[in-house]
């Protein structure tokens, strides 16, 4: 059964677009920067609509609800063969201000010691050529329909 994830992918205008990302908590994380951040996501509960999974995630990791309209940025296809739903959304957060849920892990693995950690370790925001770096390069085309998306809407 494939897995299904949705998450939100929050923008400002500063000069140019940034980006809200977020870092993986725990141990496995914890030295990995360059290709290791996302969107705040997650999976799906059963039949859930992905839009009210993704407000879900986003409450979860970061603390606060994410109100407004979200705009679809699709999915993609993670390499393990996760798809992930995404939604743009513009707002600012102080991200000195996230306060995320913790989750349980065997770790190390096949020790039979579980540890608690933060899903996420921290959260910042990026402009979108460091982004390109940071995030997932499975996650990557969020970042270009966004682009194109706030291009769109500033022409009209």
């Amino acid at each position: 059964m494939v897995v299904i994830s949705a998450g939100i992918l929050m923008y400002r205008r500063k000069g140019g677009i940034e980006v809200l990302l977020v870092h993986p908590g725990g141990p496995f994380w914890r030295t990995r920067d360059r290709g290791a951040w996302s969107l705040p996501k997650g999976e799906l509960d059963g039949e859930e609509d992905p839009e009210v999974a993704a407000r879900r995630e986003f409450a979860e990791e970061l603390g606060i609800e994410a109100p407004g309209s979200l705009q679809s940025l699709g999915q993609v296809r993670q390499r393990a063969g996760k798809i992930v739903w995404g939604y743009a959304l513009e707002g600012d957060l102080d991200v000195s201000s996230i306060r995320c849920n913790e989750v349980a892990m065997e770790w190390p693995p096949q020790s039979g010691r579980i540890i608690n950690f933060p899903e996420i370790d921290r959260a910042a925001w990026f402009s979108l050529p460091t982004a390109r770096e940071k995030i997932l390069a499975s996650q990557q085309p969020f970042l270009d329909r966004l682009e194109r998306l706030c291009g769109k809407a500033s022409e009209k």
